[in-house]
């Protein structure tokens, strides 16, 4: 167990507690840290802190935030082995992995540093040619933050990065399950020089504890990364005063595979998403539909490749255990596994990757997020509309095209109900905006889109002809 001592941050300091939590890392089923967590009081102290964070970073001239958030980067590069180490540790992901979770937030960071200099602050002009008017941006204030455990520090960037940018501050809540590197993070924050109260990390394992930092009037903004279910929760509670949401909520990602495309290609970018973080990834193929005609070369392809992907485990016994539960009452409605399909025997929550063939739109499966390294394989026929299929869950957040016909990607990248769709492959990056239609959430993460939710819009008119 880490020796480590961990609780929360806040106002710049490390708060201690009476109530504990363990942290348990998933590749040996053995406690790797204990936590100490957060009271009412710390709640109370937060939002303070926060409140007068916020004053004084959103006053701070743009070109002196710029200097402080690229030494904290380069101070979390400076501790980049023992962060990456602590994220293998809490989360169980393989080191490539890892990598790309601590890397993706360095590149936030300074991301949306680089874009808060291209925001523009355009005039209006007035038709009466009397008033001068002009758009000014900014700070929204405090941002409240609940993040998911399956990308820790990608998901701290990701808040992080235009709260620090934009001039707000925050209070943000790592997962129970992968606090560890997240908090690392914030206690950096001090030796960058940010002022205390910009930057507070908030351990918290009971909901109710934390209810009052959505309830207060202090935020302006609550964003989240995580269930549906967990969002609207969270956004009923938030609902006590005026907030803005910005909130990526559940995903249950169609892909359609058509006659035309290539299927060796279609059939290893598919299986490549699906059993990266071992399925625990929102934007994970859900729902693979796949034109009769290739649906055995297609499935052959698909099994090739699943037959030497090697994954980490499952964030806890509970989620394997939910997983393992889809599966079979998939096989009970009519599905069949072509490949994995169990536990892995041994310490940690490990599962084999699982193809499931034969499966039905109107299975149980079809209607939920999986959220583990499971890919059902459904077909469709000329005589079917694949669109509406894709379209006929109340997700919206992802979807993914394989085809070489250009009518038929542009047709269903204009129909299909969701807030990204990918033609022949999967392609997330920083400087295109991430979120969802439906009940997969509102507001966006990444690109400008997201930078401008964290910044007011405010209309001046200044009168220059009486």
């Amino acid at each position: 167990m880490s020796s480590k001592k961990y609780a929360s941050l806040i106002n710049g300091n490390i708060v201690d507690g009476d109530q504990f939590f363990d942290v348990i890392n998933p590749s040996s089923n053995q406690v790797l840290a204990t936590v100490t967590e957060v009271d009412s009081h710390g709640i109370e102290a937060a939002l303070s802190s926060a409140k007068e964070g916020f004053k004084v970073w959103s006053k701070e001239k743009p070109s002196v935030r710029k200097e402080k958030i690229l030494k904290y980067v380069e101070i979390l590069e400076r501790e980049k082995e023992g962060l990456i180490s602590l994220l293998i540790s809490e989360t169980g992901k393989p080191r490539d992995n890892a990598e790309y979770d601590f890397g993706m937030l360095i590149t936030c960071l300074k991301f949306f540093v680089e874009e808060y200099e291209r925001m523009d602050q355009p005039v209006i002009q007035d038709p009466s040619g009397r008033f001068l008017n002009y758009i000014q941006r900014q700070p929204l204030g405090v941002v409240v933050g609940l993040l998911a455990w399956n990308f820790p520090l990608l998901n701290v960037g990701y808040k992080l990065g235009p709260v620090l940018a934009a001039g707000c501050s925050a209070i943000i809540k790592p997962s129970e399950f992968t606090p560890l590197a997240s908090l690392e993070v914030g206690y950096l924050a001090k030796e960058a020089g940010i002022p205390d109260g910009v930057v507070n990390m908030i351990a918290c394992k009971d909901k109710e504890v934390f209810k009052p930092a959505l309830e207060s009037e202090i935020p302006a903004m609550v964003t989240m990364i995580g269930s549906t279910r967990g969002g609207l929760s969270v956004m009923q509670s938030s609902c006590s005063s005026i907030k803005q949401f910005s909130v990526e909520l559940g995903g249950n990602a169609p892909v359609l595979v058509y006659p035309d495309a290539d299927l060796a290609k279609a059939a290893e970018k598919i299986v490549g998403l699906k059993f990266a973080n071992t399925g625990q990834v929102c934007v994970s193929p859900n729902r693979c539909y796949v034109h009769d005609s290739i649906l055995e070369e297609f499935t052959e392809k698909v099994l090739e490749i699943t037959s030497s992907v090697e994954m980490g485990p499952m964030i806890s016994s509970q989620e394997r255990d939910n997983v393992l539960a889809m599966i079979d009452l998939a096989v009970k409605e009519g599905a069949t596994i072509a490949a994995g399909g169990s536990a892995k025997e041994g310490p940690g929550f490990f599962m084999q990757p699982t193809v499931l063939t034969g499966m039905t739109h109107g299975q149980t499966m079809c209607r939920k997020e999986i959220f583990g390294p499971v890919l059902p394989i459904y077909s469709f026929s000329d005589d079917e509309d694949e669109i509406a299929l894709a379209n006929d869950v109340s997700e919206g957040l992802a979807a993914y095209v394989f085809t070489s016909n250009l009518s038929k990607a542009l047709k269903a990248a204009q129909e299909i109900e969701a807030g990204s769709v990918c033609i022949n492959e999967p392609h997330y990056s920083v400087e295109l905006p991430h979120g969802g239609l439906k009940q997969s959430g509102v507001g966006k993460d990444c690109s400008r889109y997201s930078l401008e939710e964290y910044l007011t819009v405010k209309r001046v008119s200044v009168l220059i002809e009486s």
